[in-house]
């Protein structure tokens, strides 16, 4: 059974919450990391729900802002160290778009201990990706897009299984039509969702380039995706942001909505 485990479900600032990142668990045991949070509170998001650094030899960052990337160097940190110890088999590959790429070589030469560094470009494999660039991966074929920010150069990610299952992360910004192909009619769509239309004056996620409940479901409902779930949220409401999200996207979307808190997990 394939599994879809939330370690954060926040936007930047967020102090109630971790930052937005994730891992997919699939049938054989193996796991796909997608960013890694701002620092390194993912490596206990990863220790609570018993991540298994040995079965994940693939991850994905979508781009460089702090929330998404500085937790990367604590996870390249960690699995350098399990190598050196001998307690890592096999490399470990991290796609992602020349900028980061970059951004994560100097951080990491910047920071790391050199026996641990040492590993980064031998064993811990930075892999640039383009725009629309397909890679055969074990567990399913990846194809990287960039998703057209006005802010800073970020791309998403389809995933298409052998059973035919099609999962697309759009990131943490607003949808653009370059991405139509990698998402109409996805099994699974996740996408941010900054807070309540309601609320748009309150957090002014327009001011953000972020989208409300209601643009991310009014898109999923046009996109005729089968599942839709939401996260890089504002964290002042998390004790009501479950139920208040669900009602207010099944206002515009029939499909089924997941609104997960940190540490959810949502079989695919």
């Amino acid at each position: 059974m394939r599994k879809l485990v939330i370690l954060g479900t926040g936007f930047a600032m967020a102090t109630k919450c971790f930052n937005t990142c994730f891992f997919l668990e699939l049938e054989d045991g193996s796991l796909f990391l997608t960013d890694a949070g701002g620092g390194n509170g993912i490596l206990r998001q990863l220790e609570v729900t018993n991540f298994d650094y040995n079965k994940c030899h693939h991850m994905f960052v979508t781009h460089g802002h702090t929330d998404h990337v500085l937790g990367v160097v604590w996870i390249i940190r960690k699995v350098a160290d399990l190598m050196n110890k001998g307690k890592y088999e096999g490399r470990f590959h991290i796609y992602c778009h020349d900028v980061v790429k970059d951004m994560l070589e100097k951080m990491s030469e910047m920071t790391l201990k050199k026996k641990d560094f040492a590993r980064v470009g031998t064993d811990i494999i930075l892999q640039e990706v383009r725009d629309g660039e397909s890679l055969d991966l074990p567990m399913f074929k990846l194809t990287a897009f960039d998703i057209m920010s006005t802010k800073a150069k970020q791309f998403g990610y389809a995933l298409q299984f052998a059973d035919g299952m099609k999962f697309t992360c759009l990131g943490d910004e607003p949808y653009n039509e370059h991405a139509r192909q990698y998402a109409e009619r996805a099994d699974w769509l996740l996408a941010e969702a900054f807070c309540q239309y309601k609320d748009r004056d309150i957090f002014k996620p327009y001011e953000k380039n972020h989208s409300t409940v209601k643009e991310a479901s009014e898109l999923a409902e046009e996109l005729a995706v089968k599942n839709l779930v939401l996260y890089h949220t504002e964290d002042k409401h998390i004790a009501t942001r479950k139920a208040d999200y669900t009602a207010e996207a099944r206002e515009y979307y029939h499909g089924n909505i997941f609104v997960p808190d940190d540490l959810d997990v949502i079989e695919l």
